[in-house]
């Protein structure tokens, strides 16, 4: 063999292990925008019929709270889902990573004293266990709740030494 196929050939070898080498052991499913889109009404439908024990499962632990605190809070929220084609419109996924994505859109929402209000905003979703659930602070927040948030107030008669 002459030294310039031998080096050629030597190039070309250690070209394909470094191309084998830099590949991720494990690939991830690439995010289908279609099918975050299709979960996210699904779990804005289970909100809607009322079924929190499922719509807490499709859910992502963003903080604390109980199942029968979370389903207490939804059933006494001002706002739910609105049906069909109100229930989300002009929507945007953003693929923020292999397991994440963020969708924003104008949700229609029952129970404003207008009928039907319309907010825009976005929806986190993440993918765990081939499952995509929604951010349970974004839900929350999209059904008009907000968490407690506490002040203390001095009171008059209540002076130190």
């Amino acid at each position: 063999m002459t030294p310039i196929r031998l080096t050629l050939f030597l190039t070309a070898l250690l070209a394909a292990t470094h191309a084998f080498a830099a590949r991720p052991a494990r690939q991830a499913a690439p995010v289908a925008e279609s099918e975050a889109r299709l979960a996210l009404e699904s779990i804005l439908d289970l909100w809607r019929d009322g079924n929190y024990d499922a719509l807490y499962e499709r859910t992502s632990i963003t903080g604390g709270g109980s199942r029968e605190a979370f389903a207490r809070r939804l059933a006494g929220a001002s706002r739910r889902p609105a049906c069909c084609w109100e229930k989300m419109q002009e929507v945007r996924v953003t693929v923020r990573g292999t397991d994440s994505v963020s969708v924003r859109a104008t949700f229609g929402l029952e129970g404003g004293p207008g009928g039907t209000d319309h907010v825009t905003r976005a929806i986190r979703l993440v993918r765990e266990d081939g499952v995509w659930k929604a951010s349970r602070a974004d839900i929350l927040a999209l059904a008009g709740e907000k968490r407690a948030t506490y002040r203390y107030v001095k009171q008059e008669g209540n002076a130190g030494p």
